[in-house]
């Protein structure tokens, strides 16, 4: 933590709201403090915020999370711009200026737009202003939701390619309940029975839960970004953090940490469809860092074209890895189980005979 130098700040409903839906004005006054103290330290900090849905239903009197998507997007478009506004007069008592960057999950997984959405964050970090980031919820439907502002940040953080994760919730953190709801202070590596420590959320104006938080962890650690997760009801919580004495759970970053391009492969994509392979080419794609040749393919799902983002699942139909196919699913039907010699005869003007080359894959969990 001392050496950090960039942190992603993720703030949820539950944490931001009263139990009417209304924002806590104290509390996000306290956390504006905190952040200005750290850019004083020379900390960038990029903030995460949920509230807008939770806003909205107060200020259209609704006790309880709307299902429909209709009524989602308005609460969305009503709280979103109070929210805002909130955030700008909290951080211009500190002389702070900030920033609102809304997202859909279309704009981080198309190559240029990501792109675009990196330079914008860098740009407004070098001319010390603060970014906003909220899901755009008023415009998102589901095939394009992130899902929850927990993934939404770690995607953030490893976009930013930032030190740390900072989530604050209502609660000090990963407890174990099954022993005396005791705090597990350090994970090294987020295990199956780290996994099932999680739970989800009781919320009414909330989503996501310890689980959701745990899945943010996976993807930003693998990013190489450290993660903490502990409770915002500490007015200090971010002042002490960084200064080593914060009560809660950090989450190690990887060793070594995925390429950029690998990345935005396995977090910011979505697969078109999926290849599965026989035990040989299981083996040689996890264990020996090959590429993916046609003899090892027994079957495709899914229309997808040349150059599409694809699923590899193994003979028992488990996802395992990700990549950029050369080959369309039209034309693996036609060389399914065939050997490079074979695919020479058929497409002898071909550079690339691989299916997916091993710098367009991504080992997956």
């Amino acid at each position: 933590m001392l050496h950090a130098r960039r942190a992603v700040l993720k703030l949820g409903t539950g944490l931001l709201t009263s139990g009417k839906a209304e924002l806590d004005i104290p509390r996000l006054n306290r956390i504006c403090e905190q952040v200005a103290i750290l850019r004083r330290k020379g900390i960038e900090v990029i903030i995460v915020s949920s509230g807008a849905v939770g806003l909205g239903m107060g200020r259209l009197g609704i006790a309880k999370r709307p299902t429909e998507p209709a009524d989602l997007q308005a609460c969305a478009a009503i709280g979103q711009a109070m929210l805002m506004e909130l955030w700008r007069k909290g951080f211009d008592a500190q002389d702070c200026t900030v920033a609102q960057i809304l997202l859909t999950h279309e704009d981080v997984r198309a190559r240029h737009r990501h792109l675009a959405v990196r330079n914008t964050l860098e740009r407004l970090l070098a001319l010390n202003v603060i970014p906003i980031i909220n899901e755009n919820d008023t415009v998102s439907v589901e095939e394009v939701k992130f899902g929850d502002n927990d993934l939404l940040s770690a995607l953030t953080a490893s976009l930013s390619k930032a030190d740390i994760l900072v989530i604050l919730s209502t609660i000090i953190g990963l407890l174990d309940m099954e022993n005396g709801k005791r705090l597990v202070p350090v994970v090294e590596v987020i295990t199956p029975e780290i996994e099932a420590l999680a739970g989800g959320t009781t919320s009414a104006t909330a989503v996501g839960g310890m689980k959701s938080k745990i899945v943010a962890a996976k993807v930003a650690t693998r990013s190489g970004c450290g993660v903490f997760i502990g409770s915002g009801h500490n007015p200090d919580i971010l002042v002490d953090l960084f200064e080593g004495r914060a009560i809660g759970t950090f989450f190690s970053p990887a060793r070594i940490a995925l390429h950029a391009k690998k990345r935005w492969l396995a977090f910011f994509q979505q697969a078109q469809g999926s290849i599965t392979v026989d035990a040989g080419a299981h083996t040689a794609l996890t264990q020996k860092g090959g590429s993916l040749l046609a003899r090892g393919i027994t079957g495709t799902t899914g229309q997808f074209k040349e150059g599409a983002v694809v699923n590899l699942s193994s003979p028992e139909g488990a996802v395992f890895a990700r990549g950029v196919s050369r080959f369309s699913a039209a034309d693996l039907a036609a060389v399914l189980g065939k050997s490079s010699d074979e695919l020479k005869q058929l497409y002898p003007t071909r550079k690339h005979l691989e299916v997916i080359h091993r710098d367009s894959l991504v080992m997956l969990g």
